[in-house]
């Protein structure tokens, strides 16, 4: 059963003035376009872990995420589409919900609060038990879709990657999306990951444990570009985003592909590509993260 229409995904070439003289191509693959809830990678890393829930009689998927997450709101959406119900562990207390939860309420997921200091214990085996032991054939899909079926799902992305590329970029949250590319993708095209988080190369070595036998190169991360951490932005992003949609009429999202733009745009600027290379930037989508800072952007 698939909900979404992967044709959605065009691959759009930027404006020459935004990369002349500086490679010979570049391009964005508009995942933002396929869904507007299940947009991006999301779809990507939870339709297998759907098809397996559904083929082995699971009734709930249980997934963790804070008050703003893609993630969330995705799983929310994919469950109900697909027959299932639906579980949301969210970090943190809200005196009302965000907007995102809300919208995860909508879909009919059930959310459970617990302490930040709790969440930081999320990936122990059986983490999740605790809190859900009333619900029935449950499947646990970590944050991110960071599973088996998660990163397999994600590298079904290369279906849309040229090998006409020399460099393929993606934001990266979780590592889920960029394991499922790298092992997916010819070992011989560059792999750039832009982390939107303070020393975020810590997800070197978990990466490094997912890749197959011959993948495990022309990989990297780049953590320069996070703005003052996860979730976090200033008025130069801000401009960057309108000056961006302005040249390109593509609109980035304040999280990751914003971030991730503007480090592409710093590393052109300091001419660490060659004239030859041919780049394809992966639009993540996530725009519904936008939502704070709406008033803000000449797209919204």
């Amino acid at each position: 059963m698939d909900i979404i229409d992967e044709r959605l995904a065009v691959i759009q070439p930027l404006n020459k003035f935004w990369y002349q003289k500086k490679v010979a191509a570049l391009d964005m693959l508009r995942l933002d376009q396929i869904h507007p809830v299940v947009s991006g990678n999301k779809w990507f890393k939870l339709r297998l872990n759907m098809k397996y829930a559904t083929e082995h009689n699971f009734k709930t998927i249980v997934t963790s995420g804070g008050g703003y997450s893609n993630h969330l709101i995705a799983t929310a959406f994919t469950s109900r589409k697909f027959g299932l119900a639906s579980v949301g562990i969210v970090r943190g207390k809200y005196d009302r919900l965000t907007p995102t939860l809300q919208a995860c309420r909508n879909e009919g997921m059930e959310l459970i609060f617990v302490t930040k200091e709790d969440y930081t214990n999320r990936n122990e085996p059986g983490w999740a038990n605790e809190f859900v032991r009333h619900f029935d054939e449950i499947l646990f899909v970590p944050e991110g879709g960071a599973n088996e079926w998660g990163r397999a799902g994600a590298g079904l992305l290369s279906r849309f990657v040229s090998d006409d590329y020399t460099h393929v970029l993606i934001a990266v949250g979780s590592g889920t999306t960029l394991i499922g590319l790298r092992n997916s993708l010819p070992a011989e095209q560059q792999l750039f990951g832009f982390v939107p988080m303070k020393e975020g190369a810590y997800l070197q070595n978990y990466i490094g444990t997912h890749l197959h036998e011959g993948k495990a190169k022309n990989w990297q991360l780049i953590d320069d570009y996070h703005f003052g951490g996860f979730g976090k932005w200033n008025q130069e992003l801000i401009r960057f985003m309108n000056d961006f949609y302005t040249e390109n009429k593509i609109p980035l999202d304040i999280v990751y592909t914003s971030k991730m733009m503007y480090g592409l745009q710093q590393l052109l600027q300091n001419n660490d590509f060659s004239v030859s290379d041919r780049i394809l930037c992966i639009h993540s989508g996530g725009l519904q993260g936008n939502i704070s800072v709406q008033n803000e952007l000449v797209y919204n």
